[in-house]
């Protein structure tokens, strides 16, 4: 009875939090910040891949890891059952539609990521092992001002909490899941395996997770797409009426079909917003706390370097899930086994089976275990830096060994209510950043604009040691 009022109460919470006040606050803020930048994160994106390609390469600057290893360490936080699950999900809740505005999102989304990495590279700090620490909490504190310290506070501790479940026991669940489903693997074996794993990076650190994270997230993501392409070519016919499709229904809602309801052009757009920013969390505060540690000078050069990366998780990787899903016209056909339409990682499935019998439900899976575990990685380093802020690096040790410990757990149980809880916690970090973007927008512009200009004496050259 306690449980199921408890689970109900999140669920409202949830609801309010991820409402429509919270969607017109990211998408209003992304929108002012792209016009603030005069559409300059739309008309970059060739410089900012240059920029990525000759950001593998260790210099002199001041930093922790290449700013090419901050963005995959931000990518394998990012690249996560999101874009599968979550991509389905929004098809199956909003119809193609959703598809549209999830684009939107992602377009206007890489201005808020590329003012986070400006910020955190702006206003980062060295603390006391002498490596870099930056994001939403250093640059609420330092550029709003000490007497917005309690609002720098609030997002470390929502951020804190919301690692251990969306960026740790949901995902260990999720692998669980999948490899019981499709390998009869049992949940504890999984559990104990990923811990040995999560241990064997998140105890070496930043440098070790940005080493892992540079090989793995670049081979997972190819690999992922290409499987991709395999089935959107052996439907290429379909694509241009997909794309018809999709433009149509996010303007006119989707008419029911076969299994598939029906959508409003309200859910469509509700549902593509959210599962956007879920994918690429543009917006939430967590990118800009792996770009901190970046090895530059130069705030709007690792921004570039961000900005690519909504480009890359939503306009590339999840674009090829929801082309899969609607060329297929899987969306529309019922499973069997509940009557219902299909959704979810199971739509994603059914989608990659359509042309690739036998082997799509293996690309989802395999891409599900790996998504979710570089998600496991990202995330711990985000929580680990949330934690220093709150209580000092003294618990940096203790944290990284209850991460660990709560992969299995993750696995093992019924996450219903940590999902909740933690769906809330992560919701309300970005409240927190929000607020410090729009604070802080003219110190991003005047940064960007010296930038353009080539006066590099207005763009700061070392960090701040506390």
């Amino acid at each position: 009875m306690l449980g199921t009022m408890l689970e109900d109460g999140l669920g409202a919470v949830s609801g309010v939090v991820w409402g429509p006040p919270m969607l017109a606050l990211l998408l209003g803020t992304a929108v002012y910040l792209t016009a603030g930048l005069r559409g300059a994160t739309w008309l970059g994106i060739p410089a900012a891949f240059r920029l990525l390609w000759r950001g593998r390469a260790r210099d002199g600057a001041a930093g922790d890891i290449t700013p090419f290893q901050a963005l995959m360490t931000a990518l394998s936080a990012t690249v996560g059952t999101g874009n599968i699950a979550g991509v389905a999900t929004a098809i199956a809740l909003g119809g193609p539609g959703a598809v549209f505005w999830m684009w939107v999102m992602a377009l206007f989304g890489m201005a808020t990521k590329y003012a986070e990495a400006v910020l955190a590279v702006r206003y980062r700090e060295v603390d006391e092992r002498g490596l870099h620490v930056g994001g939403p909490m250093y640059y609420i504190r330092t550029g709003m001002g000490p007497r917005w310290s309690w609002l720098a506070t609030l997002f470390a501790a929502f951020g804190m909490v919301a690692g251990f479940g969306i960026g740790n026991m949901v995902q260990a669940n999720s692998v669980a899941d999948a490899a019981a489903t499709s390998f009869g693997v049992p949940a504890w074996t999984t559990g104990v395996a990923m811990a040995g794993v999560v241990a064997a990076v998140v105890l070496g650190g930043i440098r070790r997770i940005a080493e892992v994270a540079g090989r793995l997230v670049p081979v997972m993501a190819v690999a992922y797409v290409g499987g991709a392409l395999v089935v959107i070519g052996a439907h290429a016919d379909r694509i241009p009426a997909a794309f018809a499709l999709i433009f149509a229904d996010a303007f006119s809602g989707s008419a029911a079909a076969g299994g598939f309801a029906g959508a409003t052009v309200w859910a469509a757009m509700r549902y593509g917003v959210a599962r956007g920013v879920f994918s690429n969390e543009a917006g939430l505060g967590s990118a800009p706390i792996a770009h901190a540690a970046a090895r530059t000078d130069d705030p709007v050069r690792q921004g570039k370097i961000a900005m690519l990366g909504t480009f890359l998780d939503t306009l590339v990787i999840c674009s090829m899930t929801a082309l899969v899903i609607v060329a297929s016209g899987a969306y529309t056909e019922i499973d069997p086994a509940t009557g219902a339409a299909w959704t979810g990682a199971a739509l994603s499935s059914v989608a990659f089976e359509s042309a690739l019998p036998g082997l799509g439900g293996w690309v989802v899976t395999f891409g599900l275990i790996v998504f979710a575990l570089t998600t496991v990685f990202g995330w711990s380093y985000y929580g680990e830096r949330c934690v220093e802020y709150l209580f000092g690096v003294r618990a940096i040790a203790p944290y990284r060994w209850l991460w660990i410990a709560a992969v299995p757990a993750g696995a093992l149980f019924q996450l219903d209510l940590v999902w909740l809880f933690a769906d809330v916690m992560n919701g309300l970090m970005a409240v927190p950043n929000l607020i410090a973007l729009l604070a802080l927008s003219p110190v991003v512009f005047r940064l960007t604009r010296a930038a353009g200009s080539g006066d590099a004496s207005r763009l700061p050259r070392r960090s701040r040691s506390r």
